[in-house]
Protein backbone atom coordinates (compact mmCIF):
# COMPACT_ATOMS: atom_id res chain seq x y z
CA UNK A 1 0.00 0.00 0.00
CA UNK A 2 0.94 3.71 -0.87
CA UNK A 3 2.08 5.69 1.71
CA UNK A 4 1.21 9.13 1.41
CA UNK A 5 1.74 12.29 4.28
CA UNK A 6 0.17 15.33 3.42
CA UNK A 7 0.76 18.89 5.08
CA UNK A 8 -1.74 21.36 5.70
CA UNK A 9 -4.03 18.28 5.25
CA UNK A 10 -6.70 19.35 7.93
CA UNK A 11 -8.96 21.27 5.49
CA UNK A 12 -9.36 22.87 1.91
CA UNK A 13 -6.96 21.31 -0.60
CA UNK A 14 -5.23 18.98 1.77
CA UNK A 15 -8.19 17.79 2.95
CA UNK A 16 -9.52 17.37 -0.55
CA UNK A 17 -6.32 15.74 -1.34
CA UNK A 18 -6.68 13.23 1.48
CA UNK A 19 -10.54 12.02 0.96
CA UNK A 20 -9.89 11.45 -2.83
CA UNK A 21 -5.86 9.69 -2.67
CA UNK A 22 -7.24 7.60 0.65
CA UNK A 23 -10.51 6.46 -2.37
CA UNK A 24 -7.44 5.53 -4.58
CA UNK A 25 -6.53 3.11 -1.18
CA UNK A 26 -3.60 5.14 -0.74
CA UNK A 27 -2.88 4.94 3.67
CA UNK A 28 -3.06 8.80 3.99
CA UNK A 29 -1.65 10.42 6.96
CA UNK A 30 -2.41 14.32 7.17
CA UNK A 31 -0.86 16.59 8.76
CA UNK A 32 -1.29 20.41 11.16
CA UNK A 33 -0.26 22.53 13.41
CA UNK A 34 -3.69 22.34 15.33
CA UNK A 35 -3.33 19.02 16.79
CA UNK A 36 -7.33 19.23 17.80
CA UNK A 37 -8.57 20.36 14.68
CA UNK A 38 -5.94 17.70 12.47
CA UNK A 39 -7.63 14.88 14.78
CA UNK A 40 -11.07 15.74 14.13
CA UNK A 41 -10.41 16.20 10.43
CA UNK A 42 -8.59 12.53 10.26
CA UNK A 43 -11.51 11.46 12.16
CA UNK A 44 -13.72 12.66 9.48
CA UNK A 45 -12.05 11.67 6.81
CA UNK A 46 -10.83 7.98 8.27
CA UNK A 47 -6.98 8.59 7.87
CA UNK A 48 -4.13 8.63 10.29
CA UNK A 49 -2.42 12.08 11.57
CA UNK A 50 0.38 13.69 12.69
CA UNK A 51 1.17 17.15 14.72
CA UNK A 52 3.52 18.93 12.41
CA UNK A 53 4.52 22.87 12.03
CA UNK A 54 6.40 22.94 8.80
CA UNK A 55 8.38 26.70 10.42
CA UNK A 56 9.92 24.41 12.91
CA UNK A 57 12.55 22.56 12.32
CA UNK A 58 11.96 20.43 15.56
CA UNK A 59 8.47 20.10 14.42
CA UNK A 60 9.12 18.22 10.79
CA UNK A 61 12.21 16.34 12.42
CA UNK A 62 9.43 14.94 14.97
CA UNK A 63 6.68 14.58 12.83
CA UNK A 64 9.05 12.54 10.46
CA UNK A 65 9.91 10.17 13.38
CA UNK A 66 6.56 9.21 13.73
CA UNK A 67 5.78 8.52 10.23
CA UNK A 68 8.48 6.11 10.74
CA UNK A 69 7.83 4.27 13.98
CA UNK A 70 3.75 4.48 13.54
CA UNK A 71 3.69 3.55 9.33
CA UNK A 72 6.70 2.12 8.87
CA UNK A 73 7.84 4.42 5.81
CA UNK A 74 6.81 6.82 3.33
CA UNK A 75 6.36 6.63 -0.68
CA UNK A 76 4.39 10.50 -1.46
CA UNK A 77 5.24 13.21 0.22
CA UNK A 78 2.74 16.19 -0.78
CA UNK A 79 3.85 19.83 0.66
CA UNK A 80 0.65 21.35 0.75
CA UNK A 81 0.83 23.97 4.07
CA UNK A 82 1.10 27.34 3.63
CA UNK A 83 -0.05 30.83 4.11
CA UNK A 84 -1.43 33.73 1.82
CA UNK A 85 0.08 36.67 3.74
CA UNK A 86 -1.16 40.43 3.16
CA UNK A 87 -2.43 41.15 0.03
CA UNK A 88 -3.00 44.58 -0.91
CA UNK A 89 -1.22 48.37 -1.12
CA UNK A 90 2.81 47.42 -1.96
CA UNK A 91 3.43 50.22 0.43
CA UNK A 92 2.47 48.48 2.67
CA UNK A 93 4.39 45.20 2.44
CA UNK A 94 7.59 44.98 4.68
CA UNK A 95 10.55 42.55 5.36
CA UNK A 96 8.78 40.51 8.24
CA UNK A 97 5.70 40.19 6.33
CA UNK A 98 7.46 38.60 3.50
CA UNK A 99 10.11 37.05 5.43
CA UNK A 100 7.21 34.75 7.29
CA UNK A 101 5.59 34.09 4.07
CA UNK A 102 9.01 32.85 2.83
CA UNK A 103 9.56 30.60 6.00
CA UNK A 104 5.69 28.56 5.38
CA UNK A 105 5.35 28.66 1.85
CA UNK A 106 9.18 28.46 0.57
CA UNK A 107 11.27 26.83 3.59
CA UNK A 108 8.74 25.01 5.44
CA UNK A 109 9.19 22.26 2.33
CA UNK A 110 12.56 22.91 2.28
CA UNK A 111 11.90 21.45 5.75
CA UNK A 112 9.70 18.64 5.41
CA UNK A 113 12.19 17.07 2.21
CA UNK A 114 15.34 16.98 4.85
CA UNK A 115 13.36 15.10 7.27
CA UNK A 116 11.41 13.11 5.16
CA UNK A 117 13.74 11.95 2.68
CA UNK A 118 15.34 9.27 3.98
CA UNK A 119 12.06 7.93 4.53
CA UNK A 120 11.43 8.60 0.53
CA UNK A 121 14.69 7.12 -0.56
CA UNK A 122 13.17 4.05 1.06
CA UNK A 123 10.27 4.03 -0.91
CA UNK A 124 10.30 1.84 -4.76
CA UNK A 125 8.54 4.42 -6.20
CA UNK A 126 9.04 8.01 -4.14
CA UNK A 127 7.27 10.95 -4.57
CA UNK A 128 6.87 14.76 -3.98
CA UNK A 129 4.21 17.00 -4.94
CA UNK A 130 4.67 20.47 -4.18
CA UNK A 131 1.60 22.79 -4.64
CA UNK A 132 3.11 26.40 -5.53
CA UNK A 133 0.77 28.79 -7.58
CA UNK A 134 0.16 30.70 -10.76
CA UNK A 135 0.84 34.14 -8.84
CA UNK A 136 4.69 32.15 -8.76
CA UNK A 137 4.70 32.21 -12.97
CA UNK A 138 6.25 34.98 -14.54
CA UNK A 139 4.14 33.53 -17.73
CA UNK A 140 1.19 33.69 -15.71
CA UNK A 141 1.24 37.00 -14.26
CA UNK A 142 2.33 38.27 -17.50
CA UNK A 143 -0.93 37.23 -19.31
CA UNK A 144 -3.41 40.06 -18.95
CA UNK A 145 -6.28 38.10 -19.43
CA UNK A 146 -5.47 36.38 -16.04
CA UNK A 147 -7.07 36.87 -12.82
CA UNK A 148 -3.02 36.32 -11.21
CA UNK A 149 -2.10 39.23 -12.97
CA UNK A 150 -3.94 41.43 -11.07
CA UNK A 151 -3.51 40.32 -7.27
CA UNK A 152 -1.24 42.51 -5.46
CA UNK A 153 0.53 39.65 -3.04
CA UNK A 154 4.02 40.03 -3.10
CA UNK A 155 5.56 37.51 -0.40
CA UNK A 156 2.99 35.15 -1.63
CA UNK A 157 3.82 35.15 -5.13
CA UNK A 158 7.38 35.52 -4.32
CA UNK A 159 7.11 32.20 -2.34
CA UNK A 160 5.61 29.74 -4.78
CA UNK A 161 8.16 31.01 -7.28
CA UNK A 162 10.95 30.09 -4.84
CA UNK A 163 9.11 26.48 -4.62
CA UNK A 164 8.46 25.92 -7.97
CA UNK A 165 12.45 26.50 -8.33
CA UNK A 166 13.91 24.53 -5.65
CA UNK A 167 11.40 21.65 -7.09
CA UNK A 168 13.62 21.64 -10.37
CA UNK A 169 16.77 22.03 -8.35
CA UNK A 170 15.48 18.99 -6.37
CA UNK A 171 14.17 17.17 -9.47
CA UNK A 172 18.02 17.75 -10.78
CA UNK A 173 19.89 16.10 -8.08
CA UNK A 174 17.61 13.89 -6.51
CA UNK A 175 16.81 11.73 -9.48
CA UNK A 176 15.49 8.84 -7.82
CA UNK A 177 12.49 10.88 -7.08
CA UNK A 178 9.51 12.14 -9.22
CA UNK A 179 8.99 15.75 -7.71
CA UNK A 180 7.01 17.96 -9.52
CA UNK A 181 5.06 21.34 -8.71
CA UNK A 182 1.48 21.66 -9.17
CA UNK A 183 -0.80 24.84 -9.39
CA UNK A 184 -4.38 24.45 -8.17
CA UNK A 185 -5.58 27.15 -9.73
CA UNK A 186 -7.96 29.89 -8.20
CA UNK A 187 -9.99 27.49 -6.08
CA UNK A 188 -12.80 28.06 -3.42
CA UNK A 189 -10.50 28.11 -0.50
CA UNK A 190 -9.88 29.89 3.65
CA UNK A 191 -6.88 30.56 1.89
CA UNK A 192 -8.54 33.64 -0.21
CA UNK A 193 -11.88 33.73 2.09
CA UNK A 194 -13.59 31.11 -0.77
CA UNK A 195 -13.96 33.32 -3.43
CA UNK A 196 -12.66 31.22 -6.14
CA UNK A 197 -14.06 29.70 -8.67
CA UNK A 198 -13.23 26.49 -8.67
CA UNK A 199 -14.18 23.95 -6.41
CA UNK A 200 -11.66 22.05 -4.35
CA UNK A 201 -11.89 18.59 -6.07
CA UNK A 202 -11.08 20.61 -9.60
CA UNK A 203 -8.05 22.38 -7.54
CA UNK A 204 -6.61 18.93 -6.53
CA UNK A 205 -6.89 17.56 -9.65
CA UNK A 206 -3.55 17.93 -10.40
CA UNK A 207 -1.70 17.29 -7.50
CA UNK A 208 -3.74 14.09 -7.26
CA UNK A 209 -2.66 13.31 -10.87
CA UNK A 210 1.49 13.94 -9.44
CA UNK A 211 0.53 12.19 -6.29
CA UNK A 212 -0.56 8.63 -8.49
CA UNK A 213 2.11 8.68 -11.07
CA UNK A 214 4.98 5.40 -11.42
CA UNK A 215 8.22 5.46 -10.98
CA UNK A 216 8.90 6.42 -14.84
CA UNK A 217 6.50 9.61 -14.24
CA UNK A 218 7.88 12.60 -15.08
CA UNK A 219 9.82 14.82 -12.88
CA UNK A 220 10.94 18.73 -12.38
CA UNK A 221 7.61 20.14 -13.66
CA UNK A 222 5.37 23.10 -13.10
CA UNK A 223 1.19 22.32 -14.19
CA UNK A 224 -1.88 22.54 -13.37
CA UNK A 225 -4.97 20.72 -14.31
CA UNK A 226 -5.16 21.58 -18.01
CA UNK A 227 -1.50 21.21 -18.51
CA UNK A 228 2.00 22.40 -18.22
CA UNK A 229 2.25 25.91 -17.06
CA UNK A 230 4.99 28.90 -18.67
CA UNK A 231 7.94 29.44 -15.35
Amino acid sequence: MTTTFITGGNKGLGYETARRLKELGHQVVIGGRDAGRTREAAETLGVDWVAIDVTSDESVAAAAEQVRARFGGLDVLINNAGVSGFIGDMAKFDGPEVLSVLDTNTVGPVRTMHSFLPLLQESSAPVVVNVSSGLGSFGVRADESKVEHSVPCLGYSASKAALTMLTTVYARFLPALRINAVDPGYTATDLNGHSGPQTVTEGTDAIVALATIGPDGPTGTFSDRHGVLPW
